[in-house]
């Protein structure tokens, strides 16, 4: 069986160094990482978890909380993506994932009560709604912890640069002459939700372009029949709109399904734009034009910061934001006349 010490000799580096490497510590360059992992991967090596475990006190072990209000569970492709980068990341360094139940043999029990029964060494919260009691006591405790999607100054967070990618998708629309936009927004119990909303907004004000109420509808929890209906709202107006920004993918889709209802088409009649950049998205007839958020690097930089804290010893509560872009597509066009 392969050891530390045969991947030590075959790379050449000294056995704290690989030992370093494959604890993810932060003093080792990337070129001294690449050469190690590439070798552990090469070798088959697969370190003795119960002697890992007495050698470095640790548990290898990360909890992960999941909790969404949107209903679709981690079938969402967004927490789908997310969670899975996460975890890829984190099984370089060792480590194995744990989703919990709050019943412990029996007895209902709170996160922070499981996790430390069961001696994970940091969790990930991958979490939609705002101000869980459960969630913030876990985020206020001394486990190490990050919150992906989620702002807390408790807690070290990752999440996409909301906001600026609702003035990204605005202005988009403006540029191409349309000044009729509507907004089919978000849960406002989601940080992600308000966020976009308040982009939007600021976009708005930033172009001095007065938007009506009427404009600003509610997609409820980023669904696809939240977005349909919705849509529809919009359409039954006397003076609908031109183009509609949708936070989310799956409340765009929505909304062109609604308006082939109606007899319209996109983008002829109808310019739309999403946010998330979803598998399915380009696939669509017509593509949908979108904002990308970077779900791989999502998911890796919150493993990195986890991971990052357990080397340390030490809880962070660092904020990283993610950049979004625009993916110009085929589901707008300028508007007419």
């Amino acid at each position: 069986m392969t050891t530390i010490y045969d991947i030590a000799e075959k790379t050449g580096f000294s056995i704290t160094t690989v030992s370093k490497v494959l604890n993810n510590y932060t003093d080792v360059s990337e070129k001294t990482k690449k050469k190690v992992l590439a070798a552990v991967e090469e070798m088959g090596y697969f370190p003795n978890s119960h002697a890992r475990t007495l050698t470095t006190k640790k548990s290898w072990t990360l909890g992960v909380v999941f909790m969404e209000s949107l209903g679709g569970g981690m079938k969402h492709p967004f927490f789908n993506a997310v969670i899975e980068s996460f975890k890829q990341r984190a099984e370089l360094s060792g480590y194995d994932m744990l989703f919990v139940s709050r019943n412990i043999q029996n007895e209902k029990k709170s996160y922070l009560d499981h996790f430390q029964y069961r001696g994970v060494d940091g969790v990930v919260i991958v979490c939609s709604v705002v101000d869980d009691p459960e969630v913030k006591k876990l985020m206020e405790s001394n486990l190490p912890t990050v919150v992906i999607d989620m702002h807390s100054t408790k807690s070290s967070v990752v999440y996409s640069d909301n906001s600026h990618g609702s003035v990204l998708a605005f202005d988009y629309l403006y540029a191409l002459g349309h000044r009729k936009i509507a907004h089919i927004y978000g849960h406002q119990e989601t940080f992600a939700g308000t966020e976009r909303l308040k982009g939007f907004l600021k976009a708005a004000e930033k172009q001095k372009l007065d938007i009506p109420k009427s404009y600003i509808v509610s997609g409820e929890y980023f669904s696809i029949e939240g977005g349909e209906k919705a849509m529809h709202t919009l359409l039954s107006l006397e003076n609908p709109p031109t183009a509609v920004y949708a936070a989310g993918d799956n409340m765009a889709l929505g909304a062109m399904k609604a308006i082939r209802a109606k007899g319209l088409k996109v983008p002829e009649d109808i310019s739309v734009v999403g946010f998330d950049d979803i598998e399915i998205a380009k696939h669509l007839n017509p593509a949908l034009t979108t904002i990308r958020q970077n779900m791989d690097l999502i998911g890796s930089q919150a493993a990195d910061v986890l991971i990052s804290q357990i080397n340390e010893k030490r809880k962070t509560s660092v904020a990283i934001t993610i950049p979004v872009e625009l993916l110009e597509r085929d589901s707008c066009m300028p508007i007419k006349g």
